[in-house]
């Protein structure tokens, strides 16, 4: 019989590759058209996918401080998910994704270790080997150079996402579908208002819709398995394996962009294996 340990494991790896090969698909959505429009259409998406999951699964609808961790949760993932488009549309997937990655795991690794306790040495030493892979995968040149959008923009996606994880996690005690929904409910409130601020309005191009399809689907399914992984495991442990979505979003920027990965990059593809090796003990 499967542990409830392996189980969290196992989702949270699942997570990080569904959140990849869905910001690969939202950044190539993004080349085509409006940032903002994507997001709304493909959280839109989404919402709907997770909505269906609800009430398919029959849980109870939790009290209503759940659902508003929940929609905290909702409002900073998708702060950290325009960021990350924004940079996987204008900078290079290669440096951006895995720079992002390291706010994101370190911002629930510290909220953890306050509220509940560091973690096991191996452990530890698979989140040390984390932070290795990340940086060398976001070895794009022979130095660690990036522009100062690309910083920015990895920067507030990193801790937008990191929020999100802490949130989530908060909401998800006493039901995980309707949280997730309520998260989905506030993020598309609140890009909706910031569309119409903006003025940015119209429908997506006919070359945008598979991969806005593709994004919406597979960037809920991420969050569901990542909020299942949160609900069986640790927090932090749960954090980093998801994190680790840059390795999908590299490869797949190499495989269908031709995006060159050097050796330091493949080299940190490797190390990501070992660090989850250690983790998942």
């Amino acid at each position: 019989m499967i542990s409830t340990e392996t189980l969290a494991v196992a989702c949270g790896i699942g997570s990080a590759a569904a959140w990849g090969a869905g910001d690969f698909s939202g950044g190539m959505a993004s080349r085509k058209g409006n940032v903002l429009k994507v997001v709304l259409v493909s959280q839109l998406i989404g919402g709907l996918f997770l909505l269906g999951m609800a009430v398919f699964s029959g849980e109870a609808m939790p009290p209503v401080r759940h659902l508003m961790y929940g929609a905290f949760a909702g409002v900073f993932g998708n702060i950290g998910l325009i960021a990350l488009y924004r940079g996987l549309s204008t900078g290079r997937m290669g440096i951006v994704a895995p720079l992002s990655a390291v706010l994101t795991a370190l911002v629930p690794i510290g909220y953890t270790a306050v509220y509940a306790g560091l973690p096991s040495m191996t452990r530890f030493a698979g989140f040390v080997c984390f932070g290795i892979a990340v940086w060398l995968l976001s070895s794009a040149d022979t130095g660690f150079r990036m522009t100062g959008r690309e910083l920015l923009l990895s920067c507030i996606a990193g801790v937008g996402f990191g929020l999100f994880f802490i949130f989530i996690d908060k909401a998800n005690d006493l039901a995980i579908f309707w949280s997730l929904v309520w998260a989905r409910v506030a993020s598309v409130a609140f890009l909706f208002t910031v569309v119409m601020v903006v003025g940015k309005t119209g429908t997506p191009k006919a070359g945008q819709w598979l991969f806005i399809v593709m994004s919406g689907v597979l960037d809920a399914l991420g969050n569901l398995l990542f909020s299942t992984a949160a609900h069986l495991g640790r927090l932090d442990v749960s954090a980093v394996l998801s994190s680790l979505y840059p390795a999908a979003t590299v490869l797949l920027a190499w495989l269908f962009l031709r995006e060159k990965l050097r050796r330091r990059q493949w080299m940190g593809v490797g190390i990501a294996f070992i660090a989850l090796g250690l983790i998942s003990i």
